[in-house]
């Protein structure tokens, strides 16, 4: 493991009860249960769902959508994670790129940041001037009333990690051939800007936490109850119910034994 990590590496339960794995995935199972309940009624009714991750790097944003998305459909939730703007994109109006990936009847859409990156990153790291951020600031709230009028229910969740976990889980990303991807030179420079952070994070709340569109805070630190807070939190949210199907059985099929696959084909050999 990595020096920095050593030095600071702490257990992620000491701010909260121990949840070992076998709690832990059984939990998630029954709440995997009821995304799929949750899933079928958005089809059936055409409902349209729009969830947006916020917080830090590291703070457990990926894991969380994971967690929520590995047992349903892609094709009902949709996971948005955008590259940087083209050139045509920075010449828009700010929010125009985003619209697109909206959702439409039956489904829900899942942001891995979104327009909220001109409040936090871009505004932090000079990406954008600081009329041009508060001009967003200004904005935004419209646009998410207008969504909510043309009947989005949108959820905006800020992953709360504080400075010591966050260099926990950044410092062992260096070492681990897994994650070495999510780590960039950006990730290392808004590192030490901890505190310009801060501050953007508390504008944002400030000027965006509106009763149409309030932002809900979840504490990061232990990921694993951080995920079953966060689920249980949206389906507590949304009033979905239980579509009726009848019951579903196999039907019968003939099927003729022995025929096997050309000798001509390319099979898959067994991993070493």
């Amino acid at each position: 493991m990595n020096q920095v990590a050593k030095k600071n590496r702490k257990s992620e339960d000491t701010n909260a009860p121990a949840l070992k794995r076998k709690e832990y995935e059984e939990k998630l199972r029954k709440l995997h249960v009821e995304l799929v309940k949750l899933q079928e009624w958005v089809k059936h009714e055409g409902k349209k769902v729009c969830v947006v991750f916020e917080g830090r790097d590291g703070a457990g944003k990926g894991g969380v959508i994971k967690a929520i998305t590995e047992r349903v459909s892609p094709r009902v939730f949709r996971v948005v994670a955008m590259a940087a703007p083209t050139d045509r994109e920075k010449s828009q109006m700010y929010v125009q790129r985003y619209v697109p990936y909206f959702p439409s009847a039956g489904e829900i859409v899942i942001f891995d940041r979104s327009w909220y990156n001109r409040a936090g990153v871009e505004r932090v790291m000079g990406f954008c001037t600081e009329d041009h951020a508060k001009a967003f600031l200004r904005v935004v709230p419209n646009v998410e009333k207008a969504m909510v009028e043309a009947g989005i229910i949108l959820f905006k969740y800020w992953l709360e990690v504080s400075p010591e976990e966050q260099t926990n889980r950044l410092a062992a990303r260096i070492d681990d051939k897994r994650k070495i991807w999510k780590l960039s030179q950006m990730d290392l420079d808004s590192y030490t800007r901890w505190d310009d952070y801060t501050r953007c994070r508390d504008d944002m709340f400030q000027a965006t936490d509106t009763a149409w569109a309030p932002w809900f805070i979840a504490r990061s630190d232990n990921k694993r109850q951080a995920r079953l807070n966060i689920i249980s939190h949206l389906l507590s949210n949304i009033p979905y119910e239980k579509v009726p199907r009848g019951d579903v059985k196999l039907p019968k099929r003939k099927v003729t034994p022995g025929k096997p696959l050309r000798a001509s084909l390319r099979i898959v050999p067994v991993a070493g």
